[in-house]
């Protein structure tokens, strides 16, 4: 992990902000030389169901009522 001292941190804040983005590696800010604040890549939250999780990329193109009108369903009884 690459500590960066508060003062740095804000002369090169922009710079610093790209080279994490660039590498995904996260740099310690230290005041004093005392961690004070982590800068790492932003991660999107995880989907908390599955629920509507494909939502929009999925597009049915067939018709999927007629396969329950065929009697395959009698197999299951």
């Amino acid at each position: 992990m690459q500590t960066v001292q508060a003062s740095v941190f804000k002369a090169q804040c922009l710079a610093l902000m790209d080279e994490v983005a660039r590498t995904g590696r996260t740099i310690v800010v230290t005041k004093n030389g005392k961690p004070v604040a982590e800068l790492r890549p932003h991660r999107a939250p995880r989907a908390k169901s599955i629920i509507g999780l494909h939502k929009g990329r999925i597009a049915v193109t067939g018709d999927i009522v007629s396969a329950a009108a065929t009697g395959l369903w009698k197999a299951l009884k």
